[in-house]
């Protein structure tokens, strides 16, 4: 496992186990099942409903629970400041521990300076160890960052070979904020897996395309939590640290950036988006 220091001292491990759209009885054996394979690092969510699975596995892992490093994200519809503190009191509930390690604001709609305002709180009350930002552009991470007392940890947004968001990446580092990945490998996109240049690498590293991108992302710095239930995936994900690419086939990938998004959003955030351009 690699590490990486985040701007509040801690260390994260930069590949970790994500659990959007598992279900929550089928989550709590997808969880287990990936620690046992070595993953220390656990990504869920309010909206995802599956924080209790992740709950019964931190339970019943046997593992003690400063080996693990839980993220959780804050719905919009809890966003302001006292709504925020509930919610992140029940996460705390679903969950089964005293403290989560980061704890996200899942996206820039709504309250979200009064919710930031209540992490603040939430991590001088040792609920959480650390928080940070999920799916914000430049110009909503400098609001934050404008009224924060803490900065942001990690922002976490959509990143893969196909959409490197460079400019926000680099505004992001210049800042402190380390660069969480979801979707790392298009979510399993098959014009992306299947890109000649992969197969090209996959014979020369005698690797899968996915372990490709997904060591390009860790040599680019990038935070991933790749979602499988497969435990031949999950071995073959904890492989990518046996290996290294060299720096022309790292600029190889990079030059692959078509900057688009591959995840559909959805029509109620489409409608979101435009009301509050107005």
């Amino acid at each position: 496992m690699q590490y990486q220091v985040l701007n509040n001292g801690d260390k994260i491990p930069m590949l970790g186990y994500g659990v959007f759209e598992i279900p929550d009885k089928e989550c709590t054996d997808c969880v287990l099942r990936a620690m046992q394979h070595g993953y220390r690092h656990i990504d869920t969510a309010q909206i995802y409903g599956n924080e209790e699975g992740v709950g019964r596995a931190i339970e019943n892992c046997g593992l003690p629970r400063s080996e693990l490093y839980i993220t959780s994200k804050v719905w919009v519809k809890q966003f302001g400041y006292d709504k925020t503190l509930k919610s992140i009191d029940l996460s705390l509930k679903k969950l089964k521990t005293d403290y989560i390690d980061l704890m996200l604001l899942h996206r820039p709609y709504f309250d979200y300076i009064n919710a930031w305002k209540a992490l603040e709180k939430a991590l001088s009350d040792g609920k959480v160890r650390a928080i940070g930002i999920s799916n914000f552009n430049i110009k909503q991470t400098k609001e934050i960052l404008d009224i924060a007392a803490v900065k942001p940890a990690v922002n976490q947004i959509e990143l893969h070979p196909y959409f490197c968001q460079k400019k926000l990446k680099e505004f992001l580092t210049d800042s402190g904020i380390a660069v969480e990945a979801w979707y790392p490998l298009g979510h399993g996109n098959k014009k992306l897996l299947n890109n000649p240049l992969f197969e090209k690498l996959s014979k020369k590293y005698e690797k899968t395309p996915s372990q490709i991108i997904l060591r390009w992302h860790i040599q680019c710095g990038n935070i991933i939590f790749p979602k499988t239930k497969s435990a031949i995936h999950m071995d073959e994900n904890m492989g990518i640290f046996s290996f290294e690419l060299s720096s022309e086939d790292i600029n190889a990938i990079t030059a692959l950036d078509k900057n688009k998004a591959l995840f559909n959003v959805p029509d109620w955030v489409q409608k979101l988006q435009i009301k509050l351009s107005r």
